[in-house]
């Protein structure tokens, strides 16, 4: 059985539009996963891996933004050319 295709998704955050999409779900044995980048212009994609060690991660709209706003604060710029920027999320920085 073949997998639905994984549409890419727009958000904004901080006033820049992202455009999203899901790599890879933890049923698939593994973390989930992103593919982000900016919609507007080619740069830097981001790709975040995002495991969940058995917590229930928040409405993905909710993580995608705050795996944005992490991987900003930890050099991510996707505005500037570049190799693609790997990023793992520390499931703590969401799980309350």
């Amino acid at each position: 059985m073949t997998q639905p295709k994984k549409r890419p998704r727009l958000m904004t955050v901080d006033g820049v539009v992202y455009r999203w999409r899901i790599r890879r779900r933890p049923a698939m044995r593994g973390p989930l996963a992103f593919a982000i980048e900016r919609a507007d212009r080619r740069g830097t994609v981001l790709l975040a891996a995002v495991p969940t060690d058995g917590a229930t991660p928040p409405p993905v709209p909710v993580l995608v933004a705050a795996v944005i706003r992490q991987a900003r604060a930890s050099g991510w710029r996707p505005d500037s050319p570049g190799p693609a920027f790997p990023l793992t999320v520390d499931p703590r920085a969401w799980a309350h």
